[in-house]
């Protein structure tokens, strides 16, 4: 009789007893807080232990105990990454686990050993999410009428994959944009994602933008982007700016260098002034007679004009033309 009531009087105490863990999702290089708690019971507790199964150790692995007396202890080897944050005496086997990775990710089961009813467990998967590295890989093209990239965006080593758009505004209609996707080994996936167009001067210098979401940051990252589509100095055309100075404009990207000259005859220094693209005629006498050019030149080619100079009784006269 009285052992009846015993084991009625321990079903009753064991009823209600619950090992209480979680589903953990961090960053990595974060700390994750491993929780678990034993409620529900007033059974004494003799020892918490810890085994893990991860993708650094696909195996079972007892890894950790706390006692009351001698406190936390490691088995199988020491990770001074692991903190016990819990409290032995409320039942509490919470464990801390900093700069984790993705060989952490895995499935943790926590451990209470109570007497006489023994071992009750719960199991806490922890996930690992990783922000994608951004770059953006301007590729320089020329002017031209066949399509090509513009530029590309890309989202490396991402989990899980990011996402990439891109945002083209009034573009939208004259490029193409292709996204691929590779996956590695350790379980992280790079999206590149490119554009493509024709490389016109209409579309040159025009602003885009790449946005990349992921699940790993709180925020969307946006790359700002001009196009540039290269092309030697096209139209070089002289102006006479004002008495005497005169100027010298293409269109080019890069920009043009100019470089002046006098054809056949050496340049009458003391009487002109040459700054960049602007020749200044500082005196009008007749030892400034002749024809002058003006030469845009870039990486990418060069273009040149040629300006008429004849000064008679003190008069300035001139003829400016392409060739």
């Amino acid at each position: 009789m009285l052992l009846l009531v015993s084991i009625l009087i321990l079903s009753t105490a064991t009823e209600g007893l619950k090992v209480i863990g979680g589903n953990i999702t961090v960053v990595q290089g974060e700390t994750a807080i491993l929780p678990c708690k034993l409620v529900d019971t007033a059974e004494p507790l003799t020892q918490i232990s810890w085994q893990k199964m991860t993708r650094g150790k696909p195996q079972n692995d007892n890894f950790y105990t706390i006692l009351a007396k001698n406190g936390p202890q490691f088995v199988n080897g020491h990770d001074d990454r692991f903190a016990f944050v819990g409290n032995f005496s409320e039942n509490d086997g919470s464990l801390e686990l900093s700069n984790t990775t993705l060989m952490d990710e895995g499935t943790y089961t926590c451990i209470f050993t109570l007497f006489p009813s023994g071992n009750h467990k719960t199991e806490i998967p922890l996930n690992l999410l990783v922000p994608p590295v951004i770059s953006l890989k301007d590729d320089p093209v020329t002017l031209g009428d066949e399509e090509v990239s513009l530029v590309t965006c890309t989202a490396a080593g991402a989990r899980p994959p990011a996402e990439v758009v891109w945002i083209t505004g009034t573009l939208e209609e004259t490029v193409r944009i292709t996204t691929n996707y590779s996956s590695h080994a350790n379980g992280t996936t790079t999206t590149v994602s490119s554009l493509f167009g024709i490389p016109t001067k209409k579309i040159n210098s025009h602003s885009v933008q790449c946005v990349v979401t992921s699940a790993a940051r709180s925020d969307k990252e946006t790359l700002n982007f001009n196009i540039q589509v290269f092309f030697p100095p096209m139209g070089v055309n002289i102006t006479e700016k004002s008495q005497g100075v005169f100027e010298c404009l293409t269109e080019a990207n890069p920009p043009s260098t100019f470089t002046w000259q006098r054809i056949s005859q050496p340049m009458p220094q003391s009487a002109v002034k040459v700054e960049g693209a602007t020749l200044q005629l500082l005196s009008m006498t007749s030892n400034l007679n002749g024809l002058y050019q003006c030469e845009a030149s870039n990486l990418y080619g060069s273009e040149h004009s040629h300006l008429y100079v004849h000064v008679n009784s003190g008069k300035e006269k001139r003829k400016d033309g392409n060739s």
